[in-house]
């Protein structure tokens, strides 16, 4: 392997174009090597910054690649975990997007192939990158909030297209497997607690997918509220509320984009502190970290064991409504 790990991404999503290719040829230690698109017209905007890519016609093209270290996956969501094992299989690394399985028993595949190859396989959860949510469980873990008595977390926005992978049957798609990774996934990276018991959820349906999910769980310590919606304005804001301050993040999962990402401690009183975060971008702080991990053995902050038990929550709340 060379000094940096050459990358390849299956499929020229618009995405993998605006977020994720940039973030890995921007990062340390890494480069964008190869991307398969059976389309030279999708390719073209991508070889505008990265003018030596390699375009392969098909993803097992792109697989045989010998120079091809890593591989980012931004396919439909039923599509991940077998692309996950084909390029694991051909002895890639992968970082695949969020939810990287359909149900958290099939995450337990993945974790064998890991084992037995040695490889780093893990799902692109980006906020733990992100030194506001670093920040956020450095302050739970002061034990400045008190007794943590609640936690609620909204993630909305509106994307009604039909024509959108999120809105198609068959395809795993529906706010809970979309975002629902962020709500659930957050708030256990802060509190390193696990659901009990999903108290509600009440979920709108449309076809085989959900639009919009409320629902309260049970942790061993605190009370759980969440919502997601893909017919809502968007929205995003998780609160800790313990018994003596409440912390306060504003965007927390798309920094940058829906706005500055900030953490604001709350104090009887009117004390407040705020922590600003305007110039990181988690996308090149999660490629860097994933090249650290490969390149250094260094530990890596999303393992499939995390991933999985935010799978296992969003089965919960699945099981419950129905």
């Amino acid at each position: 392997m060379s000094a940096h790990l050459n990358w390849g991404i299956l499929g020229a999503s618009h995405f993998a174009l605006n977020q994720m290719g940039p973030a890995i040829h921007r990062a340390t230690g890494g480069r964008l090597a190869a991307l398969a698109t059976s389309s030279a017209k999708k390719a073209e905007p991508f070889q505008a910054w990265a003018p030596d890519l390699r375009v392969h016609e098909s993803y097992d093209a792109l697989l045989a690649d010998p120079e091809v270290d890593a591989v980012y996956i931004p396919l439909p969501n039923h599509l991940h975990v077998e692309w996950t094992r084909k390029a694991a299989r051909a002895g890639k690394h992968v970082l695949c997007e969020k939810p990287i399985a359909l149900e958290a028993r099939e995450i337990d595949e993945l974790i064998a192939l890991r084992d037995e190859t040695g490889l780093l396989i893990a799902e692109a959860f980006m906020i733990v990158h992100h030194p506001q949510w670093q920040k956020a469980r450095e302050i739970y873990e002061s034990g400045v909030l008190g007794t943590l008595k609640r936690v609620d977390c909204d993630f909305s926005y509106n994307n009604p297209d039909p024509g959108n992978v999120r809105n198609m049957r068959g395809m795993g798609g529906g706010g809970l497997r979309d975002i629902g990774v962020y709500i659930f996934g957050s708030t256990r990276f802060v509190t390193g607690e696990e659901p009990q018991e999903i108290l509600s959820a009440d979920l709108d349906w449309l076809e085989d997918f959900d639009t919009t999910a409320v629902m309260t769980a049970r942790f061993p310590s605190f009370r759980y509220s969440g919502m997601v919606s893909m017919r809502m304005a968007p929205w995003q804001e998780v609160t800790f509320h313990g018994e003596e301050a409440v912390m306060r993040l504003t965007a927390p999962f798309n920094a940058q984009v829906y706005g500055e990402a900030r953490v604001g401690l709350y104090r009887p009183g009117g004390q407040m502190q705020e922590w600003r975060f305007p110039a990181d971008n988690h996308y090149v702080l999660q490629v860097e970290a994933f090249n650290r991990a490969v390149q250094t053995g260094a530990a890596y902050a999303c393992p499939l064991e995390f991933s999985q038990g935010t799978q296992a929550m969003i089965d919960m709340v699945f099981d419950a409504a129905r």
